[in-house]
């Protein structure tokens, strides 16, 4: 029996692990086929016949996974665990289950399964332990748990060693493990155990770290450091690692810093410390901490400056205690209550309130205030609060804090507030009682005995003597308190000013700006007395330390003091920027303006010195150095007669020497001005205003020897004038005569003489000047050349004078033998007849010669000297060499006139021409003047080539009369004579010639052509033999403009006939042809060009006029073949350029293509940018044909204003119009905008009648501006004054001023209506139709202000249909005025009868392209969309709205871009389609444009719409961007819109 239990037991066994065997073969395969149901299926039958199949429990944990049923899985794999712990399958199984299942207790479990595969993997696989290991440290790392974390790295590290890992890999697993474990130390419980560890692995990786030193040794050990800094249990480590590493590595500063922080919080000074200090400073100088603990040491010892400067350097937020406590000691409030309000801690409010009240300004008690508590009972502090309030200057407020006395009774600082009330309120008794009550109680307080000290210099001269009040206190203020450095100050002013102890002053004061670098009167004063004693460098020294650190607009005094140093010592560069800087500290020191300006000026910077003095000037009137000063300046740089202002300023005030020399200098040289234009007559009236302000300079000071030079020098200058003008009013005493009277009326000669008295007394005075001599003997040789007076029996003869005056020479040469202005003067002397010692001469001019080569004088005057000996040679060599030297010396260019004359060279006319070209010079005048009759009256060169140069081409008749005006003193300059006045005197003058001879017929004709004398030419004209071409031309010329057509074309037949060649004929034909137009024979015209066109030499002008005939008669085809033609003759010029251009645009604009127009403008502009006109031309086309291109246009106009001043004139205007259209106001651009152009339109061109239109367009722009803003306008009542303006300067055909007339009278009615004033505007219509009854336009005016108050009248009702016919007939009476048929459709709109108001809109739209009108196309379209649109918004049923919408704004795109044709088909699809995509694209397109792209109205409009579409979508972020756009482009209505609508539907 127990033998077949057995063996059916082995056959039930072995038949049992076939089966499973072969379910988990089925059960593996269906895992693999992802068959994960089948899986299950198997496993469960494997585990019927073997419950503890570890295979079958896996590949249930398994199947369960992947059918996302963790918790299954989960049991599976722990029971496949439990079975057999030591197999790897179960455990990966359950990793992988929690890694991909987020589920906490899963997350939790994790790390146990992350261990047990560690351990398992340690086995066989180290590689996949060390997986595990990292696995398992992002976890822990991730979950804060830093001891397991450790524990896990040094399980690691120990695996590697088993391993065999070298040191290099160790080191750098033990440095990943410190830097995971370094968030410890940010965890409030810090492990023990865990820092242990870190500790360890710093050690173990030390030691491992290899070479020694090296980076990644200094690396570690500064980690380490810093590791063991955060522990303080650790010190003795940390200190040792720190001396360690610095052994190692000694320019390293980590570990002394280390240690520094350590011992500035361990508040640690001993020697160890300081020495830490010292020597990280030495290897890092900029370091905080060392200057910090420098510092703190310092302060604590007493060494408060010390403790400042290294407490500023290496301030921190433990050093702003220290800080605020060492400025506090030594008195530098204001950066000590800086300091306490950095600090966080409350035991510096105290100290910050006491530097806030010692800083005793208003600012700093408002702060100290506030700072104070209501409830504060501490005494100090309300003590302290008395100081607060008096700085403020409330005393009362004072006054009753300061009753703390009673309460506290030896309260000293409660006495010392008491003092500083009554000191406030001049009880100066009294307040010294007080002072001295608190320095009782405080014997120690430097403050109170250095108010005590002030207070008694204060009082007056005889308590600063005492010197027990005022030194005693002072000296022992500064002894208790020796950083108080206000004590040494006023130290300083006892030692200067009492005890006149410079010595000791300077050492205060020294002292006193030591201690407080900021006390400008210490340092001014230690630096005056510096300057004082000659020690330059010391206070050079000192103020250079002061300018090192001040900053801009500071240290005014310092500044100024070395810009003055500077400017004595000739740096005047230096000097200025020094005095600039000072002016930055205070710009309205009027004193220091004043010694900027004599920097400038000695830098020779005439007008910013100028600039200076007025700026002086202006800041103190009563100044009159500043006046002198700019008047000296213009003086200097030629501008007399602002000089002469200037001096008369000063003048009129008192006899001011320096005031009345310049006075005198400038009159003087402003005399010779008018003496080389001939103008004697004001040269006189100045030389004898200068003799008078000289005159009284003299008797102020009559020992200045260079006021009599002067006195002489214009005494001396009447020699220029002719004898009979040379009448001069002198003072008496200075005449030579009796006195009795107070001026005397001196000729010539006698003047002479003053001056002569004049230079002898000025060498009376300083014999030893040569130049004085020098003058002396040119006013004896000026007395010689003029006729004595033949009733002076002691009048010197002539040679006398010239002897006298050849000894004065003679004198200056002895005394100056260098200066070859002496040589040549007795040079001259010498040649003169009376001496004529022309050996003398020669030698003289060749001796100045010698002394300066570049003599052009004296080669000039050698010239001369030779010519008269008649040596041709020598002087054509010498006046050659004097005109290389200066080739705008008139005199040498004379003499080569008068050496071409004697010798004959057809020269001579042209250099004595070149001579009056020069200067006005009697010898050219008359030798020009000569040889011009000579040249007229020869017949016989009429046709040379120097004739035609000399005469015609020079315009020599007018050359030479307004050089004889000059000569015969005939040409007066205030008499401004226009060119047909000269033209007409040199007429008169002719004229009696022409009686007598045919030879000036010639030259007379030009004269009477110029003249506008066209009868008078025609009756010269036939008075010649009319055999030349060129008379028969002029015959023709004169004919035509004297309004005689028919006589002028068979005179230009005549000439036809004449013509030798064809070019003479085609501009024949041309001139024929436009004559033949004038006459209405157009035919005749067009046949005559066409002649021109096939001749073998056709010109441009015959084209030019073709052209031009074509386009005014509208004739399209026969401009452009004519302008096609013109355009192959080759590149154009100058006004070529324009022409071409004109007439291209011209042409496009008659075809139709108006955008072509503006481009071809441009077009014209880029080949030709230098070209003014064209730049005019495209200005002037713009606004017409491309208002888009408005602003374009109106820079245009700017750049050709720039160009030309005489093209900007016209430009100018076209700028402004180019604005208008743009829409530009004041509203938008205050500076540039339509009103400012068009006034400065106007007052450049002020006779333009369409300046003063535009003027009035911009006027009326302003005032509709004013109206949609809002606000009141400011042009009223404009309308009258401007019409009329237009009106009086309307010199134009008849046709464009009745044009020009009728737009200004619309626009005026427009602008009154507008204004609300009816009445004016219909008494305007009628008075106007009084003048023109049959006008127009004023009759359609007058309708439209009728219909306009019946309107107003009957309070907008319907018109009647009579009413109605007769607004018809007004606008048909003005067939092509577009404006009419756009009122009228308005008024049929405002009816209700809108198919009225589109025919109206029709008609214009048709009126306006047969005009070719551009503008007026855009806008009827525009206009009638907008009519259109109306219905659509109202709903009205129907497709009719809405396609004459499409069709007016589809046709609008089609001439150009349109920002309001894309906004009006934008609101029909908006209407149409709101909540269609499409209707959000147009809007966008409108909305989201650059700035200026479109106008604001538009886009506005556009976004009130958009925004409503976004809304009702419901789509609130892009209302957000929307929005966001509106803010940044300032769009506040949107804004505002937006909260309206959000809060109604709310």
């Amino acid at each position: 029996i127990i033998f077949i239990v057995i063996a059916t037991y082995i056959t039930t066994k072995f038949m049992s692990n076939k089966e499973v065997k072969a379910a988990l073969k089925s059960a593996r395969e269906a895992i693999n086929n992802k068959e994960f149901k089948e899986v299950l299926k198997h496993c469960k039958a494997v585990l019927k016949l073997e419950k503890n199949n570890y295979n079958a429990w896996v590949f249930i944990g398994k199947a369960a996974s992947e059918l996302e049923q963790p918790d299954q899985s989960q049991a599976a794999y722990k029971k496949a665990a439990e079975l057999e712990p030591e197999q790897l399958l179960a455990w990966q199984g359950l990793a992988n289950l929690y890694e991909n299942t987020d589920q906490w207790d899963f997350k939790d479990e994790l790390p146990n399964v992350y261990q047990k595969l560690v351990e398992l993997y340690a086995r066989t696989d180290k590689n996949k332990s060390y997986d595990m290991i990292k696995k398992l440290s992002d976890i822990y790392q991730s979950d804060r748990e830093y001891l397991k974390l450790a524990k896990v790295w040094l399980q690691l590290v120990q695996l590697k060693e088993e391993e065999g890992a070298d040191k290099k890999e160790l080191v750098q697993l033990l440095q990943n493990m410190t830097q995971l474990l370094s968030g410890c130390f940010s965890d409030d419980e810090q492990d023990n155990e865990t820092q242990q560890h870190l500790i360890t692995a710093f050690e173990k990786a030390m030691v491992l770290t290899e070479p020694v030193p090296g980076e990644e040794h200094r690396k570690l050990s500064a980690d380490y450091i810093k590791c063991l800094s955060k522990l303080p249990h650790e010190e003795a480590k940390m200190k040792e690692a720190c001396h360690s590493m610095l052994s190692a590595y000694p320019s390293q500063t980590y570990p002394l810093e280390v240690l520094c922080s350590h011992y500035l919080k361990t508040n640690n000074m001993d020697e160890d410390a300081v020495s830490c200090f010292s020597r990280l400073l030495e290897l890092a100088p900029n370091s905080g901490l060392g200057h910090l603990g420098l510092g703190t040491k310092a302060l604590l010892e007493g060494r408060y400056k010390e403790a400042v400067d290294d407490l500023t350097k290496g301030c921190s937020a433990a050093g702003w205690c220290s800080l605020a406590e060492a400025q506090f000691k030594i008195h530098r409030y204001s950066d000590s209550a800086a300091s306490s309000s950095q600090g966080l801690r409350d035991k510096l409010l105290r100290l910050k309130l006491e530097a806030l009240v010692r800083c005793e300004g208003e600012q700093a008690a408002d702060q100290a205030l506030e700072a104070f508590s209501q409830a504060e009972k501490d005494p100090v502090l309300l003590a302290l609060k008395g100081r607060a309030y008096l700085n403020k200057g409330q005393t009362d407020q004072t006054l009753k804090v300061s009753n703390l006395e009673a309460s506290h009774p030896n309260l000293s600082q409660g006495l010392f507030l008491r003092g500083l009330a009554r000191l406030a309120e001049g009880q100066l008794e009294l307040a010294e009682q007080s002072f001295l009550q608190a320095a009782k109680e405080s014997p120690d307080s430097g403050e109170y005995f250095f108010f005590l000290g002030k207070l008694y210099w204060d009082m007056g001269s005889e308590t600063r003597k005492d010197r027990s009040k005022t030194h005693t206190h002072l000296l022992k203020a500064a002894k208790l308190d020796p950083h108080l450095g206000c004590a040494f100050r006023y130290l300083g002013h006892y030692y200067r000013e009492v005890a006149n102890d410079n010595a000791r002053a300077q050492g205060c004061y020294r002292k006193a700006f030591q201690l407080n670098s900021e006390d400008a009167e210490s340092g001014a004063a230690s630096v005056d007395l510096s300057m004082g004693q000659g020690d330059m460098d010391s206070a050079l020294a000192t103020l250079e330390s002061v300018i090192e650190k001040a900053t801009p607009g500071s240290a005014k005094w310092a500044w100024m003091r070395r810009g003055l140093y500077f400017l004595k010592v000739g740096e005047h560069q230096q000097a200025i920027s020094d005095l600039q800087a000072a002016l930055r500290a205070d710009p309205e020191d009027w004193v220091c303006w004043e010694c900027l300006g004599e920097a400038y000026l000695n830098r020779r910077s005439f007008t910013a010195a100028l600039k200076a003095f007025g700026k002086a000037h202006q800041l103190q009137p009563g100044s009159i150095y500043s006046v002198y000063q700019a008047a000296a300046i213009k003086q200097t740089l030629g501008k007399f007669k602002e000089a002469v202002d200037e001096y008369l300023q000063i003048t009129t005030q008192q006899d001011y020497v320096p005031a009345l020399k310049g006075l005198g200098e400038c009159q003087l040289s402003l005399a010779k001005s008018l003496m080389e234009d001939s103008r004697d007559g004001g040269a006189i009236d100045l030389i004898q205003q200068a003799i008078h302000n000289l005159f009284r300079a003299v008797q102020r000071r009559p020992d200045l020897s260079c006021l009599w030079k002067l006195l002489g020098d214009a005494c001396t200058a009447v020699r220029v004038v002719s004898p009979n003008r040379a009448q001069v009013a002198v003072p008496t005493l200075l005449s030579g005569f009796d006195a009795s009277t107070q001026d005397r009326k001196l000729n010539q000669a006698q003047t002479l003489k003053a001056g002569e008295r004049c230079y002898a007394h000025a060498l009376k005075l300083m014999p030893e000047v040569a130049s004085l001599w020098y003058d002396l003997g040119f006013n004896y040789y000026y007395q010689a050349t003029i006729s004595p007076c033949p009733t002076d029996e002691h009048q010197n003869c002539p040679s006398l004078s010239l002897k006298k005056a050849q000894q004065c020479l003679k004198k200056a040469i002895q005394m100056d033998s260098g200066n070859y202005s002496y040589w040549n003067a007795l040079g001259v002397i010498s040649m003169c007849k009376g001496l004529e010692s022309y050996a003398l001469a020669q030698h003289c001019f060749i001796k100045s010669i010698q002394a300066e080569p570049n003599n052009v004088v004296a080669w000039t005057n050698l010239g001369t000297l030779y010519l008269k000996k008649d040596n041709i040679e020598l002087a054509h060599e010498a006046f050659k060499i004097a005109q290389s030297l200066e080739p705008l010396y008139v005199n040498c260019w004379i003499g080569q006139a008068l050496i071409a004359e004697r010798v004959g060279s057809y020269d001579t006319m042209d250099l004595f021409r070149h001579t009056t070209e020069l200067s006005t010079h009697m010898e050219g005048v008359k030798g020009y003047a000569y040889w011009v009759c000579c040249t007229l009256l020869d017949k016989s060169n009429r046709d040379s080539e120097l004739y035609r140069y000399n005469i015609v081409q020079m315009n020599a008749t007018s050359a030479a009369h307004v050089a004889l005006c000059k000569y015969t003193g005939t040409l007066f300059i205030n008499v401004r004579l226009t060119k047909t006045q000269i033209l007409r005197t040199f007429y008169l003058f002719l004229d009696p010639f022409l009686q007598c001879s045919l030879s000036f017929t010639v030259p007379v004709i030009p004269f009477c052509s110029n003249s506008g004398q066209w009868e008078e030419a025609v009756q010269v004209y036939k008075s010649t033999p009319l055999q030349d071409l060129s008379d028969l031309v002029g015959l023709a010329l004169a004919y035509c403009r004297a309004g005689l057509v028919p006589e002028s074309i068979s005179a230009y037949e005549r000439a036809l006939a004449a013509a030798s060649n064809e070019k003479e004929k085609a501009y024949i034909l041309t001139a024929l042809a436009l004559l033949q137009h004038r006459q209405g024979n157009l035919d005749s015209a067009k046949t005559l060009l066409f002649k021109c066109s096939v001749l073998k030499e056709p010109i441009s002008e015959s084209l030019l006029c073709l052209c031009a005939l074509g386009l005014v008669h509208r004739d399209a085809t026969l401009a452009a073949a004519a302008l096609a033609e013109l355009l192959k003759q080759g590149a154009a010029s100058g006004g070529v350029v324009e022409q071409r251009c004109l007439l291209s645009c011209s042409l496009l604009a008659l075809q139709g293509n108006y955008s072509a127009v503006q481009r071809e403008a441009s077009r014209a502009v880029h080949s030709n940018p230098g070209n003014p006109s064209l730049w005019a031309l495209l200005s002037r086309v713009t606004p017409q044909y491309f208002p888009r291109k408005a602003r374009g246009g109106a820079v245009a106009g700017h750049i050709a204003c720039l160009f030309s001043m005489t093209q900007g004139k016209r430009a100018l205007l076209y700028s402004g119009v180019n604005q208008l259209a743009c829409g530009r106001h004041s509203g938008e651009d205050a500076h540039r905008n339509a009103l400012k152009t068009m006034q400065k339109a106007v007052l450049l061109c002020p006779d333009d009648p369409a300046a003063w239109a535009g003027l009035m367009a911009a006027c009326h722009t302003e005032n509709t501006s004013c109206y949609l803003s809002g606000s009141t306008p400011r042009r009223h009542s404009l309308e009258h004054t401007l019409m009329s303006v237009v009106s009086e300067k309307g010199e134009m055909a008849r046709p464009l001023a009745q044009a020009l007339e009728g737009w200004v009278l619309q626009q005026a009615v427009a602008g009154l209506v507008q204004q609300g004033q009816l009445e004016q505007a219909e008494a305007l219509c009628m008075q106007v139709l009084n003048v023109s009854p049959e006008h127009p336009a004023v009759v359609l005016s007058l309708t439209q202000v009728q219909c306009q108050r019946l309107l107003m009248t009957d309070g907008g009702t319907v018109l009647p249909e009579q009413v109605l016919e007769q607004l018809n007939k007004a606008v048909m009476m003005n067939p092509t005025n577009l404006g009419a048929w756009h009122w009228l459709a308005e008024v049929y709109r405002s009816q209700g009868l809108l198919v009225q108001a589109v025919m109206a809109y029709r008609q214009s739209l048709q009126l306006a392209l047969q005009l070719g009108a551009h503008s007026f196309q855009v806008g009827s379209l525009l206009r009638l969309a907008l009519l259109a649109l109306g219905p659509c918004m109202a709903g009205v049923p129907g497709n009719d709205w809405k396609d004459l919408v499409m069709e007016a704004t589809t046709e609008v795109l089609k001439l150009g871009s349109s920002p309001m044709a894309l906004l009006f088909q934008a609101l029909l699809q908006y209407v149409t389609k709101m909540a269609a995509r499409e209707t959000r694209r147009l809007l966008e397109r409108l909305v989201y444009v650059s700035s200026g792209d479109f106008p604001v109205t538009v886009v506005q409009v556009a976004s009130w719409y958009l925004l409503r579409h976004l809304l009702a979508k419901n789509d609130q972020e892009l209302v957000n961007v929307l929005l966001q756009h509106a803010k940044m482009n300032g769009n506040q209505r949107l804004l505002a819109f937006y909260s309206e609508l959000t809060s109604s539907s709310s």
